[in-house]
């Protein structure tokens, strides 16, 4: 079985787009069969951080917010894409005083996950911030527009098993984070 399975062959590749929101590679690839895929899409990506954040008093921050790909509200943990040059952990802490203001004990590491395998090169890494207060007012990007809130651990757990948090990387991050917290 192990001879079957090797990674494609690029053939050629070229950017179709390439802005600070996308990068969209398309490959010409040559399949451990012989067969050639003439157009396989590939998004690129540094990646991005999603951050469990506890407060002091032990409850989860979570972020309401519009996303357009689904265009929907969605509610989520903190989360954000990495910057050139920026480490994961900086990233974390970024992005959580950012989008909503708190800020906390160094990010602690949890495991890094593949966003979407099968077309595009992102991984997410996903961090623990402990005692998290506010500390400063939030300053958003021009396509955020963030509700902040609190919740009990229980609370945050339900919400990702029943879908009022329904996106895949975001249940993901809750229910391994709440492992990696013993809860």
């Amino acid at each position: 079985m192990g001879e079957r399975l090797r990674p494609w062959r690029i053939v050629s590749s070229e950017y179709r787009v390439d802005t600070k929101f996308l990068r969209l590679r398309v490959d010409r690839v040559e399949l451990p069969s012989g067969v050639v895929v003439d157009e396989y899409f590939v998004r690129e990506s540094r990646g991005f951080c999603v951050i469990f954040a506890l407060t002091t008093t032990d409850d989860v921050l979570l972020v309401r917010q519009y996303k357009h790909g689904v265009a929907q509200i969605v509610i989520e943990l903190p989360a954000g894409m990495i910057d050139a040059d920026e480490t994961p952990a900086a990233c974390a802490a970024r992005e959580l005083a950012e989008e909503t203001g708190y800020t906390g004990s160094a990010p602690e590491f949890v495991r890094t996950f593949h966003a979407d395998p099968t077309n595009a090169t992102a991984h997410f890494h996903l961090f623990v911030v402990r005692d998290a207060v506010r500390t400063r007012p939030p300053q958003l990007d021009v396509t955020e527009d963030i509700e902040v809130s609190l919740a009990p651990v229980d609370e945050v757990r339900a919400m990702a098993l029943d879908g009022r948090i329904s996106g895949a990387s975001q249940v993901a991050a809750v229910l391994v984070s709440l492992n990696h917290i013993g809860r």
